[in-house]
């Protein structure tokens, strides 16, 4: 059986507390049978020289934070903490002396000798707590994302830029999540009858399409043609050539903290060859109506995950805005590496088409993976009327950050 995971409004101190006393075990809260008894650093949180003698404050596995203890370098068998613990410590004090801002408390008055007594500043000891607490998130949060995910390649998740932990609002799905009222499966019943595919009635040739995919798993049409994949029903078994976006990315992923005020992006972990699908554009699907009230109050708070599902009429529109995938955390840029595509597999509905997103060109290992928030499946990527279009729906004009050459100046 699954595990039940549900919101809670205890602290993770109170709950780790609660365990011990009933003498529970629970691995996403730092509790196994090994940390009941014994101690286990988790996270190193401040240091002082006292008396000649080195001292770390250590916050103990699954202990809370009223258990933390001075301990003596000489005591301490975690190399990678203290590893960590400088590179924070000497972040913090590098960011001081360029005069960012580092906001952890109110008092910054650094502390000297006292009592023969040396100790760091407060407001780098609580830099460092805040960075060990941060890492710890995104660390669970890397694990859920892994847990939830349905596709071969594997998500990263990393922040060295702020102290920004997971969003707290974004739960993520594997494929669309219709609003009541909308049917995002068809009920289809038919199939081709390939033993092996492509072949005369195959599903692009019945549909009055092309068939999109060279032997490579490639594309070979252009854009604005849309994609007839095989469904459920059709003969043909899972390694079919035309089934590509329905087995998800392939590709192992990074969710990362962009460094120029851009928020969260994403960035390949692995080479992707040109014309190659890379991921899926999935939310809630809920109508134009619904998505012009959320789009108004999205604009106050200037973000915009609204993607019209216009390949037919306008009806219907794609919110990333709280459920998605990795797409979500996907940025702009006007001079993109990935392009849209509309894909139809077990719903051949013209208004619900499924939103793939190719790569335009070969894309390095580490380089970060972008789209036109302008681009709409049926324009092409040299058409000189992107302006004319917006399947990521944006009514405040927002300055553009993505360094292009050709960059516009707006996302819209």
């Amino acid at each position: 059986a699954g595990a039940w995971y549900v919101p809670c409004l205890a602290s993770l101190d109170i709950l780790q507390e609660l365990c011990r006393q009933e003498n529970l075990t629970s691995k996403s809260i730092g509790l196994a049978n090994r940390t009941l008894e014994s101690y286990e650093v988790e996270y190193l949180c401040d240091y002082k020289v006292e008396e000649g003698v080195e001292y770390f404050l250590v916050k103990w596995k699954g202990w809370p934070e009223s258990s933390n203890t001075w301990e003596p370098l000489q005591n301490l068998k975690c190399p990678v903490l203290l590893q960590q613990f400088h590179s924070d410590k000497n972040q913090c004090s590098a960011r001081l002396k360029r005069g960012e801002a580092v906001t952890v408390k109110n008092n910054i008055k650094a502390v000297t000798m006292q009592n023969n007594v040396k100790a760091l500043k407060p407001i780098v000891a609580d830099y460092i707590v805040k960075k060990a607490k941060q890492r710890i998130a995104l660390q669970r949060w890397t694990e859920e994302l892994n847990r939830k995910k349905n596709h071969k390649g594997m998500i990263l998740v990393e922040n060295a830029v702020d102290l920004e932990g997971p969003p707290l609002d974004f739960y993520y799905i594997n494929e669309y999540k219709p609003s009541p009222g909308i049917n995002v499966l068809n009920g289809i019943t038919i199939g081709c009858e390939c033993s092996r595919c492509p072949a005369e009635k195959c599903c692009p040739k019945e549909a009055g399409t092309f068939w999109a995919y060279n032997r490579h798993k490639q594309l070979k049409i252009q854009p604005g043609l849309p994609i007839y994949e095989c469904n459920s029903h059709c003969k043909c078994g899972p390694n079919c050539l035309n089934r590509i976006v329905q087995k998800g990315t392939p590709y192992s992923l990074c969710i990362f903290r962009t460094s120029n005020g851009r928020g969260w992006g994403v960035k390949t972990l692995q080479k992707i060859k040109r014309k190659s699908f890379v991921m899926e554009y999935v939310g809630e699907v809920i109508t134009s109506e619904e998505a012009e009230r959320r789009g108004q109050l999205y604009d106050h708070q200037g973000i915009t995950y609204l993607f019209d599902l216009d390949y037919d009429s306008d009806e219907f529109t794609v919110d990333a805005a709280r459920y998605g995938n990795v797409s979500h955390f996907v940025n702009h840029s006007c001079d993109p590496n990935l392009q849209v595509f509309n894909v139809f597999i077990d719903n051949l509905d013209l208004r619900l088409p499924r939103i793939a997103l190719f790569s335009t060109r070969a894309i390095k290992a580490g380089e970060e993976l972008t789209f036109d928030y302008q681009m709409k499946g049926s324009v092409d990527l040299a058409s000189d009327s992107l302006d004319a279009f917006s399947p990521v729906k944006k009514r405040i004009r927002t300055v553009c950050k993505c360094g292009a050459v050709c960059c516009r100046g707006f996302l819209n």
